[in-house]
């Protein structure tokens, strides 16, 4: 799982082994070691939810998608989820969720990776 952080913008990417220890265990985690005894802590999860959201504890964040979204979205066209959520003083967190596609450039080690939507189109 890939994550992209900017400013009030939270991407995660998720690959196909991904998309299937979701399926297994209902999460998939990561986690960034910045210094010693420093860790970032980063998990997807299906959860009893109504939309999609976010929250940080401890240094971890977690985003949470309601269990019912992932039905069939490995095998379908969708490419992800997309939500926003009051993140205080007027901000607005902005989230999404997408399947990680290899690119149209081929480059090593995508080999677990969907195929890009545009593929075809070149």
């Amino acid at each position: 799982m890939k994550l992209r952080i900017q400013d009030d913008s939270l991407r995660l990417r998720l690959s196909r082994g991904d998309l299937r220890t979701l399926d297994q265990t209902g999460a998939v985690e990561g986690a960034m070691h910045v210094a010693p005894g420093a860790v970032l802590r980063y998990i997807f999860c299906a959860a009893e939810v109504s939309h999609l959201g976010a929250e940080v504890e401890g240094g971890t964040v977690t985003v949470s998608v309601p269990r019912e979204w992932l039905a069939g979205w490995p095998d379908d066209e969708r490419v992800g989820f997309e939500g926003t959520q009051d993140a205080g003083d007027g901000r607005t967190l902005r989230l999404l969720v997408e399947k990680d596609f290899d690119c149209l450039h081929k480059r090593p080690d995508e080999t677990d990776l969907f195929p890009h939507p545009d593929a075809d189109a070149r």
